[in-house]
């Protein structure tokens, strides 16, 4: 039994060692595209990673930091068109 429940936790720090990469790479695709889903997305992810005590703490608090400046760039944009989208 003991076997099964090392293997259970294995994987689970996996998955969160999976979100801390994932909110990292989303938070920094964010500052390019899509920032309005993929920074709340980013933001998610890391916060879960960090709960679940990730082996990968500096990446998903990179995710989180990416995450948020996604979403103040998206702010900056649409103060200085008006519109909630933003282009090149």
């Amino acid at each position: 039994m003991q076997l099964t429940a090392e293997a259970g936790r294995r994987t689970g720090i996996r998955d969160t060692d999976g979100m801390a990469v994932a909110s990292f790479v989303l938070g920094l695709l964010g500052l390019l595209v899509l920032n309005v889903f993929l920074g709340p997305t980013a933001i998610v992810l890391a916060s879960v990673a960090l709960w679940r005590g990730t082996a990968r703490r500096g990446r998903a608090l990179l995710g989180l930091g990416l995450g948020v400046a996604d979403l103040v760039v998206l702010v900056a944009f649409m103060q200085a068109d008006g519109t909630i989208s933003w282009s090149f």
